[in-house]
């Protein structure tokens, strides 16, 4: 397992005061233009409930803002990624970002961002990986599904929301801590791998607690186990992977940033407009019915918190470069 700076977070979570911040000045946001929170994955993933979900919180909380939502799905995630790290730094074009993506593409591949670059706003979630199949799958539990992929070594098919992002550099490290080989299959996010794990051409799905949770409570799926520290609340049943003998933690943190250069007025007063976001209860209420794992930082601490774990992901490139 690698060290703490990677996979789980919460070491480098600040503390509930790091939402504390002052007041500014606001400024009226011309109506005639919306402020686009650009998704780089398709409708109906993880990043799209969660952009979604806060948009018009983030609208309310900007005297005069429009935002909307777009979806730039291509390439996991990077064709939307360098749409927004390459827009003009005037706070009308943001991004849901999500780690470790964000940091695992210009390592495996040339983009067109820096991550250390990029203007890091808000964290919204910290929504842990887990692995889910049908109900009628014959893997009824993790230890099943490494025992299968002992036995067959790289026929046991999972699939993700695409290659370097969270769910795959989870299932890289399952990999090596159980010592097994599995056969990736890369989507354009996860809502396109669902169609064909719920149609039985897909074993296995990896994604993350809150993107299962609607297809649990139908029990549509069943889960085999969940890279977290403890079990979800809302989904006992599922056990860590650590209770079936693997010790790999890992989420993904979801959140919105921005281009390089976002001028300070710009950047404080968004920060600012998040931080009221997360202290209103209205929010807190929104969040849990859309079923978001909230992991609330602003600023600085968001930032930290994104660019924390690339030494750990360069050093797992070295060992196991995800290409596929």
């Amino acid at each position: 397992m690698p060290g703490p700076g990677f996979g789980r977070r919460a070491t480098l979570l600040g503390s509930a005061g790091a939402l504390a911040r002052p007041a500014f000045a606001q400024r009226a946001w011309p109506a005639g233009r919306p402020i686009e929170i650009v998704v780089p994955f398709a409708p109906g993933g993880g990043m799209d409930a969660m952009a979604r979900t806060t948009a018009p919180f983030l609208a309310a909380k900007l005297p005069g803002a429009r935002v909307v939502v777009s979806n730039r799905p291509g390439a996991g995630g990077q064709v939307g990624t360098e749409a927004v790290a390459n827009a003009a730094p005037d706070g009308f074009i943001l991004g849901a970002c999500a780690t470790p993506t964000v940091l695992s593409q210009p390592i495996e591949r040339p983009v067109r961002w820096r991550p250390a670059e990029l203007t890091y706003l808000a964290q919204v979630v910290e929504d842990p990986c887990g692995l889910f199949v049908r109900t009628d799958s014959l893997f009824k539990d993790l230890p099943e599904l490494l025992a299968a992929a002992r036995a067959r070594p790289g026929d046991v098919a999972y699939g993700t929301a695409g290659i370097g992002g969270d769910d795959h550099i989870a299932m890289l490290l399952l990999e090596e801590a159980a010592g097994v080989q599995l056969n990736h299959v890369p989507f354009n996010g996860t809502s396109q791998l669902l169609v064909p794990l719920l149609g039985g051409q897909l074993q296995v799905g990896a994604f993350n607690i809150s993107e299962a949770l609607p297809l649990l409570r139908e029990r549509a799926i069943r889960g085999l186990g969940l890279a977290a520290e403890a079990r979800d609340p809302a989904a006992q049943d599922i056990a860590t992977y650590r209770e079936a003998g693997v010790d790999v933690v890992f989420s993904a943190g979801r959140g919105i940033f921005g281009p390089p250069g976002l001028p300070d007025p710009i950047r404080k007063e968004i920060e600012a407009a998040f931080a009221a976001i997360f202290s209103d209860p209205a929010w807190t209420d929104a969040a849990a019915r859309a079923g978001l794992p909230l992991k609330p930082l602003v600023g600085a601490a968001y930032r930290d918190a994104a660019l924390g774990g690339e030494a750990a992901l360069r050093a797992l490139w070295s060992r196991r470069p995800w290409r596929e």
